[in-house]
């Protein structure tokens, strides 16, 4: 994939394994309990664990710099490292983030927790028209059960904290029910109206919203893959804005390219709102502002003239 030459301000791959010092008994040097440390593949799910666990864990997230593409991406010794300390590992799964199962398997950790959004999901097992979509973070009731899990795995490691971690992820799953609200009464004032996409990343959550995806398949395909686009799939994706067919163009602003440049030009040609999402969580938001930001954007571009 081709990346857009711009970088979102204070995000980098983060590293923190600094926290409390621990001994062999899973204490704190001053006798309390040490926290429950987690590595998440992506800030998006490190900063779900954060909001679940509290200052009762310690969080890694391996990728939070939109630069980075979490499929071609590789880690390196640090990462294996911070895996190897795991207590928890969140990933996504669904082939999205496979360098952190290979990683997870050089890192001697047999005993860390892995929850695969994905697998929770179970999307993926179910039979569906086209390819799994694996950007399942973009999908509410899959994010409800990931909490559910989290706090459940966290209950285990810390049992006298069990109430808490259930606490937390009850609030949490509050806002999600508010969001899955917020998507629904959308839904019924986009009534279906088409909606095109430079990749699938945000369908899960243009589809709660009643948006339908008209964008060739061939296209958002090849653009997620890093492949080329035939000149007929390209025309045929441009002209959904002259046309009328897409009444708004969804685009993953963290990669660009020649062909969904062509794409964004057309639709602003066409005075067709663009929404831009992103697939890591934007510097000074955390997952629930994120998703209402994006539910904002949306409803705004309903209005646009």
């Amino acid at each position: 994939m081709k990346f857009a030459p711009f970088a979102v301000p204070g995000l980098a791959v983060s590293l923190l394994l600094a926290g409390c010092a621990t001994t062999t008994d899973d204490t704190t040097t001053d006798g309390t309990d040490a926290a429950i440390t987690v590595v998440a593949s992506t800030n998006v799910y490190g900063d779900i664990a954060s909001t679940i666990g509290g200052d009762l864990v310690e969080v890694t997230s391996i990728i939070d710099d939109p630069s980075q593409d979490p499929h071609s991406y590789e880690g390196n010794a640090r990462v294996q490292l911070a895996l190897s300390k795991a207590d928890i590992v969140i990933e996504n799964g669904g082939g999205y983030d496979e360098w952190a199962a290979t990683l997870l398997a050089g890192a001697d950790n047999d005993n860390a927790v892995v929850l695969n959004a994905s697998d929770i999901s179970g999307y993926d097992q179910e039979p569906a028209e086209g390819e799994f979509n694996e950007h399942v973070w973009y999908d509410f009731p899959t994010m409800e059960r990931l909490a559910t899990e989290l706090a459940a795995q966290l209950g285990s490691l810390a049992p006298d904290s069990a109430s808490t971690f259930d606490e937390n992820a009850a609030s949490f799953i509050a806002e999600l029910d508010l969001l899955e609200q917020r998507a629904s009464e959308l839904a019924s004032t986009v009534d279906g109206a088409g909606v095109a996409i430079t990749e699938p990343v945000p369908l899960y959550l243009l589809d709660a919203s009643g948006f339908q995806n008209v964008t060739p398949e061939e296209f958002s395909e090849a653009i997620e893959e890093g492949g080329d686009v035939s000149p007929s799939v390209l025309l045929e994706t441009i002209g959904l804005f002259a046309s009328g067919a897409a009444r708004v163009l969804v685009y993953n602003e963290q990669t660009t390219g020649a062909e969904t440049e062509k794409v964004l030009a057309a639709a602003e040609a066409a005075a067709t709102p663009v929404v831009a999402v992103t697939e890591s969580l934007p510097e000074g938001l955390d997952y629930l502002t994120w998703m209402n930001a994006n539910l904002d954007a949306l409803e705004q571009s309903l209005v646009a003239p």
